[in-house]
């Protein structure tokens, strides 16, 4: 079906909200669910997005919506890339046509875009701490309101599903937690309770099994019917055998299911079970990613789970040519390394794929571990392997680690061990907004005492600072990038400092003059050079440096500031408590007073859209940097510089 004919189909077109299921025939909402899966895929093809896990959920959101009321009954998406379909069926068809992109629909669950939509925080393993604290609140109200949390199964690796299921259970209240159990989270789903879910789906259902005996005793006319009560009495243990209704209710949340996720009416009868019971509930759906589009069934790796950009809908392969990415650097350097070093580990939390350990897996795969959405787990496990005498690297998205700061800072970096962290998708991300922006590590990582954090600038410096990161045997590291393609690897004209080939700053340009010190972290360095070159054409001197090691500060960088008129810093990541703010401390503390401006993301909430047209609003390009290093420097000879007097400490810089 062409785009054309999708946003003319009768039935889609009519559905603005979610009133609009409800008076729909079984036939029609069949018509519907096939609808809607070709609108996801003419949608998403031209603007990339999470495909895979909300064609998994077509029928589930359908049934939800037509036995729940939202937004008086409050849905919670965990996570929130499966609400794809609840977008759609909340009145904002029209909005996928700009689907994350500037001025478009999120790609995740937003208040600004609709009433029907409440948690915008896309970390897994959060909705049902969220529906306990709701469901509470509610009854303290006197607000009879149900609360549903949509839950994909590999949420439940996460610690903090367990903490929120004691308490809901503890508090009975009507919560209704749909799990969504698709065997993946965003690759196939590890975990014990991801072996017990599996087995579920591979055994016959005990009600099969009792089908079976009651029909057979039931021809037996005294003693069969007596004793097929005996057999029912034991039922419990049956069920525990092969379902995981044990695990559920011994904390006192009541089990329904498993149900065929796509058999609308199954889950609908479930559902309204479960809303009927008025205490918390847990409704097992089993589904399948990427349902009805077979290039997305046919993807063994991730079932399509979300192309970055415009594919093929017949193929489902990418329309742009292939470039090459910093995850794939990574992980073939970190495969060599691997060769190399029988000690090296790897580790990764639910995205093997995505921050390249796969690649280990695969060749080493006793020697790569993936440990489920539990970051916390990742680096306090990392810290016990380096007690046992290895080096773990432990890759996961950049705003991910965020959730692990106090193993980070207490189980690993307080022990000195050497355990490498890796931060794909470092700095402004884009697309998927800022819950999943990677701008805090460089900020909230900078504390923590005996951590040393590297910023590569391009392939061959990713290659070499990997290397000098799992060389460290005193302490953590972490090595952090973006995501999207390398740029060209950019030499530099010489190194100042290091030893035996590790640390030391990199000089990328340099003029006669030295009126600023243009300090760039990681992949800000081709846009520093950019702007030192239109620097130039102003009469002025620039010195690019990249640090390479940004945290802690390295003192050559002390050294060259002394040098210069003036210090500017340009990072991907926040200003309050950044590189910048690290290394006016530097100076300060090393009576070097010459003043400093820094450049960074402002501390705040900003939109989705592309990572370009994001550092654009910023003023993070090179001609923003040239025009505002200009404007500075040429204040200078208005403003001469304060030295302190003995005894006396004070900045000449306004930051």
């Amino acid at each position: 079906m062409s785009a054309e004919e999708i946003e003319a189909a009768s039935l889609l077109s009519t559905v603005r909200e979610p009133g609009d299921l409800r008076g729909l025939t079984a036939e029609q909402l069949d018509v519907l669910a096939a609808e809607i899966r070709d609108f996801l895929v003419a949608k998403v093809s031209r603007t990339g997005g999470h495909l895979g896990p909300n064609l998994g959920v077509v029928e589930l959101t359908l049934a939800l919506h037509r036995v729940f009321d939202s937004p008086k009954d409050r849905i919670l998406f965990d996570t929130g890339h499966q609400a794809y379909v609840h977008k759609i069926v909340t009145g904002r068809q029209d909005g996928f046509d700009l689907l994350r992109q500037r001025g478009g629909l999120t790609g995740y669950p937003s208040q600004a875009e609709s009433d029907h939509d409440l948690i915008e925080n896309s970390h897994a393993s959060t909705a049902l701490s969220y529906a306990d604290g709701l469901s509470k609140a509610f009854a303290l109200r006197g607000e009879p309101r149900h609360v549903v949390a949509v839950v994909g199964d590999g949420a439940l690796t996460g610690g903090m599903c367990w903490e929120a299921l004691n308490n809901i259970a503890a508090a009975k209240n009507p919560v209704v937690i749909i799990v969504n159990d698709n065997g993946r989270s965003y690759s196939p789903t590890i975990g014990g309770l991801a072996d017990h879910l599996s087995n579920l789906r591979l055994n016959p259902s005990y009600e099969k099994v009792l089908d079976l005996v009651k029909d057979s005793l039931g021809r037996t006319p005294l003693v069969g019917p007596p004793l097929y009560e005996v057999l029912h009495a034991v039922k419990k243990g049956i069920k525990d055998a092969v379902a995981p209704q044990a695990m559920f209710e011994d904390l006192g949340i009541k089990y329904v299911g498993p149900v065929d996720g796509h058999d609308r009416e199954a889950v609908e009868s479930a559902l309204r079970k479960a809303k009927g019971f008025g205490g918390p509930v847990i409704v097992h759906a089993v589904t399948r990613k990427g349902f009805g589009y077979r290039p997305a069934e046919e993807d063994e790796a991730d079932c399509l789970h979300g192309p970055s950009s415009a594919f093929d809908i017949e193929t489902g392969k990418p329309l742009a040519p292939a470039a090459l990415k910093w995850t794939a650097v990574f992980a073939d350097e970190l495969v060599a390394i691997a060769d190399e070093r029988a000690d090296v580990v790897g580790i990764t939390a639910a995205m093997a794929e995505p921050t390249g350990i796969a690649k280990l897996m695969k060749k080493y795969p006793e020697r790569a571990y993936d440990v489920g959405i539990a970051e916390q787990h990742a680096a306090t496990s990392a810290a016990g392997l380096a007690i046992g005498g290895l080096h773990p690297v432990v890759a996961v998205y950049a705003t991910f680690l965020n959730r692990a700061f106090d193993q980070v800072l207490l189980d690993v970096a307080m022990h000195r061990l050497p355990v490498t962290f890796v931060l794909d998708r470092a700095g402004v991300t884009g697309p998927d907004g800022p819950s999943h922006y990677g701008i805090w590590d460089m900020s909230v990582f900078g504390i923590v005492p005996g951590l040393r954090l590297a910023a590569p600038r391009d392939a061959q410096t990713v290659r070499e600072e990997l290397r000098e990161a799992v060389g460290i045997e005193d302490g953590p590291t972490i090595l952090r990038f973006p995501t999207g393609a390398v740029p060209a690897d950019l030499p530099a004209l010489r190194r100042v400092g290091g030893v035996d080939g590790l640390g030391g700053v990199d000089v990328l340009a340099e003029h006669d003059r030295k009126d600023v010190l243009l300090v760039s972290v990681g992949a800000f360095a081709h846009l520093a050079v950019d702007a030192a070159a239109r620097l130039a054409e102003q009469g002025y001197g620039v010195t690019v440096v990249d640090p390479r090691w940004v945290r802690p500060v390295p003192v050559e960088l002390v050294a060259l500031a002394r040098d210069h008129r003036l210090v500017v810093t340009v990072e991907d990541g926040i200003r309050t408590g950044g590189v910048g703010d690290a290394i006016a401390k530097s100076l300060r503390d090393a009576d070097v007073w010459v003043p400093l401006r820094d450049l960074g993301v402002p501390q705040g909430w900003h939109p989705h859209g592309s990572r370009n047209e994001i550092l654009a609003d910023l003023g993070l390009t090179a001609q923003d940097v040239a025009r505002q290093v200009t404007e500075w420097v040429s204040g200078l000879d208005d403003q001469p510089l304060s030295v302190p007097t003995s005894g006396t400490r004070t900045r000449a810089t306004r930051r």
